[in-house]
């Protein structure tokens, strides 16, 4: 028996957030999906318009999968996670043996496909692919805010500008773009969506 994807249905039941009054809830199964269709863009958009050579189809599993850790570690508060450096350290390794869990719950000759999802330091141009990941984790959460704040919700503002920041830090035209030509249709209606 083989527990990986039984596991892995359980993404839903770890919420985010979880500092902070929420207007709308979200599980790590909902921000891995809209993480990994943002990951898809970034990638396509690095690969169309920056000169990149990325396999957005990797990328998009590895958004898929870039939180799945979480379910043996749940979801560590930023606030927490990035307290100093000793707790960001032990913290990612607690994440590295969580992510060898999860590999280790699949039948060998799966290890191999699921390996490079979990484990990024084993993949050909991480580097790359992760920031591209990590951008869309960010975008993720910059939508989680805006969506916040437009119920009336304020408790958002705060971590809206911190995440507008490490955005700009992150200098990658790809995001760039997306802010630009992608990131406003977020505050239309439904109704504005389909004219638009």
């Amino acid at each position: 028996m083989y527990p990986f994807f039984a596991m892995m249905a359980r993404m839903k039941y770890i919420e985010r957030w979880a500092l902070m009054r929420n207007s709308l809830k979200e599980n790590i199964s909902e921000h891995s999906l809209e993480v990994a269709m943002l990951a898809h863009g970034l990638a396509i958009i690095s690969n169309e318009r920056c000169g990149g050579n990325l396999d957005v189809g990797q990328i998009a599993l590895m958004g898929l999968y870039h939180d799945a850790n979480e379910i043996i570690t749940g979801d560590m508060p930023t606030p927490v996670k990035y307290y100093d450096e000793y707790i960001r350290e032990e913290y990612k390794r607690v994440e590295n043996i969580a992510n060898h869990t999860m590999i280790n719950k699949l039948p060998e000759y799966m290890k191999k496909y699921y390996r490079p999802l979990f484990l990024p330091e084993e993949q050909e141009h991480r580097d790359k692919a992760w920031r591209i990941v990590k951008a869309a984790d960010k975008l993720s959460a910059l939508i989680k805010c805006k969506e916040e704040l437009r119920t009336g919700n304020q408790e958002f503002a705060t971590a809206k500008e911190t995440i507008e920041q490490a955005l700009a830090d992150m200098d990658m035209p790809e995001i760039e773009i997306f802010v630009q030509e992608f990131l406003p249709a977020y505050d239309l209606t439904l109704d504005e969506l389909q004219k638009a």
